[in-house]
């Protein structure tokens, strides 16, 4: 199973610093536990230095991770608050018939409420979500 991390990095920011990015230690640590063998793509992980790069390679990370989004099986997205670049890998991965979970506050917000399969309220219920066995029934072929 492959999963894509997507989550706010700089929302709303208008600096060059990175929030807070601990949710995808946690997430990454309830995948493994839960599937042993799991694939994970982590953007943040991939490019801890992202605020950093030139124009030219910031334009190939961010295409090159949206595409990662698309050959996904799983994509989780940790939107605590709105965040434009996880909402083209969310856009990317249901364009492809990815599995969506986001984790969220935002039920109302159409970028993610038609392109989720399923909206969980915190960083809790995704741990039981994930936790709880439901994580190995899904599959990209599965979602069609």
């Amino acid at each position: 199973m492959h999963v894509f991390i997507a989550g706010v990095m700089q929302g709303e920011r208008r600096d060059d610093q990175i929030d807070n990015q601990d949710y995808r230690s946690q997430i990454t640590q309830a995948l493994q536990a839960a599937v042993p063998q799991v694939t994970i793509t982590d953007p943040f992980a991939l490019n801890p230095n992202s605020v950093n790069y030139d124009e030219v390679q910031a334009r190939h990370t961010f295409l090159t991770l949206t595409k990662k989004a698309w050959e996904a099986d799983l994509l989780i997205a940790y939107l605590p608050k709105v965040s434009m670049g996880t909402a083209m890998e969310m856009w990317e991965a249901y364009r492809s018939g990815v599995y969506i979970i986001a984790v969220t506050p935002h039920i109302h917000h159409w970028a993610i409420k038609f392109t989720a399969n399923e909206i969980l309220p915190d960083m809790d219920s995704l741990l039981d979500w994930i936790g709880d066995g439901r994580l190995s029934l899904i599959s990209k072929k599965s979602v069609g």
